[in-house]
């Protein structure tokens, strides 16, 4: 028999834990027929509960951890037991290699802890980098998401926005919108509310491995029956099993296109370029950079359709595209590259060529494959014959056209062994796939012994 004191207590606790806060409607959101089990539930700073509920459950059939915090407990400041909460979240997922989903709503680090705040923010800071590349981490901004927090967020592989969100570094000093998280690259995806939000992260979860050692998952798929030709989006749409294509960072390098989809029912990530412009910015390359690197830490396929003149000049570009080229070289994750129309230099070294390691390199018949963009080659190469034609432009046309035709067709690039295959856009689906199958046993690449790339 319980006493009177125990029987206060109990219903106490019960109606601590079952409170039907904003925070636990998130993660009823989130896991699949609301239904979850909480971790410390009753765990206490002070007087009052953590302000962040923990949890773990099953998102679309699969296990999944996640935290959510609650700005209605002292707007969800950050205490030492509140990270407490986050950090064996992490722990958790670590060891049961299950991906963590984290939902941001807080008003930042609870100041009456004065320095122990600042530990607990470094204590969950070191958990999410430990775990970074070993299990997918989802951060959705809810709410306020706001100086060590907003660092921690970013640190997620995916970072999605509600618009009722704001994420900044310091109140006043820099744009918080969702927007401007998009813009700047820092968000893959933008949601109206947080219920899209949530709706969202459990997309890419499903379509993300559950850890580094995990296969790519697999779904019932339809074909799209489309003919892959056109832009970027266009061909991913084609090679893609039908409506599966999700496009991340789309208002970031605006010339490039980044997506997860599934191709033949498995999981893949596509990037294309020339989706705005004929050449790549410093934003497109380090996108690509980050997006490649993501792919191969869960060992996640990468399709990447060239058609671009190259990459824009400056210091800036030069080093992103460094970082683009070595992220291709580093990645040993299954890689196929489409030449659909432009590959020019550097471009095909990077994203195409040997350096790019691609297990095969297809090339469309019309695919122009060269060392240089063909006007300049017609100036470099030609000289002579320019300099007695009446209309320079024109000859000059005249003789990129046939330097493309002659000197850098994809045909050429074959015979060279440049390109292992010439591929009408109609059967582009079927070699994707054929590829993919026959590599799915692909083993890990030996590579010489390091801590880490430093590009």
């Amino acid at each position: 028999m319980l006493t009177e004191s125990q029987r206060a207590k109990m219903a106490e606790y019960t109606a601590a834990v079952s409170a039907d806060t904003a925070a636990k409607k998130r993660l009823a959101a989130l896991f699949d027929d609301g239904v979850y089990t909480e971790i410390d539930a009753y765990a206490k700073c002070g007087e009052d509960l953590t302000g962040v509920a923990a949890a773990y459950g099953f998102v679309n059939g699969a296990p999944v951890y996640a935290f959510s915090q609650d700005s209605s407990v002292k707007s969800g400041a950050v205490s030492k037991a509140h990270a407490a909460k986050i950090a064996k979240v992490f722990d958790l997922a670590s060891r049961n290699g299950v991906p963590v989903v984290g939902i941001y709503d807080s008003c930042g680090a609870f100041v009456e802890d004065g320095a122990e705040a600042m530990n607990a923010y470094g204590e969950i800071l070191a958990h999410t980098s430990n775990l970074s590349g070993v299990v997918p981490q989802i951060a959705v901004i809810a709410g306020v998401c706001s100086g060590s927090a907003a660092v921690i967020a970013a640190c997620a592989d995916f970072v999605i926005m509600s618009e009722e969100g704001a994420l900044y570094l310091n109140a006043g000093a820099d744009s918080s919108s969702a927007e401007s998280a998009a813009k700047c690259g820092i968000s893959a995806l933008t949601a109206k509310d947080d219920k899209d939000a949530v709706e969202q992260a459990k997309k890419l979860v499903s379509l993300m491995p559950q850890n580094n050692l995990s296969p790519v998952p697999e779904f019932e798929y339809a074909e799209s029956g489309k003919k892959a030709e056109g832009s970027a989006e266009d061909i991913a749409a084609a090679v893609a099993d039908e409506g599966s294509v999700t496009e991340l960072y789309a208002e970031f390098g605006k010339a490039s296109f980044t997506a997860l989809a599934t191709i033949g029912g498995a999981s893949a990530g596509i990037v294309g370029t020339n989706k705005t412009a004929d050449k790549l910015t410093s934003d497109d390359t380090a996108k690509i950079a980050r997006f490649v690197r993501l792919c191969d830490a869960f060992s996640v396929p990468v399709i990447t359709i060239v058609d671009t003149e190259g990459f824009e000049s400056g210091a800036e570009a030069v080093r992103n595209t460094a970082k683009a080229a070595s992220a291709y070289a580093e990645a040993t994750t299954v890689k196929i590259s489409l030449v659909t129309g432009k590959a020019y230099g550097s471009a095909f070294v990077a994203l195409a060529g040997n350096n790019a390691n691609a297990d095969m390199t297809f090339a469309y018949p019309d695919a122009v494959i060269a060392p240089m963009n063909p006007i300049a080659a017609a100036e470099f190469l030609y000289h002579d014959e320019l300099k007695g034609a009446s209309d320079v432009k024109a000859k000059r046309e005249e003789i990129a056209k046939r330097y493309a035709d002659e000197k850098a067709s994809a045909f050429d690039a074959a015979a060279k062994g440049a390109v292992d295959e010439i591929i009408d856009p109609a059967n582009a689906r079927a070699k994707i796939i054929s590829v993919l199958d026959i590599s799915a046993g692909k083993r890990m690449v030996k590579q010489l012994p390091k801590k880490h790339s430093v590009n």
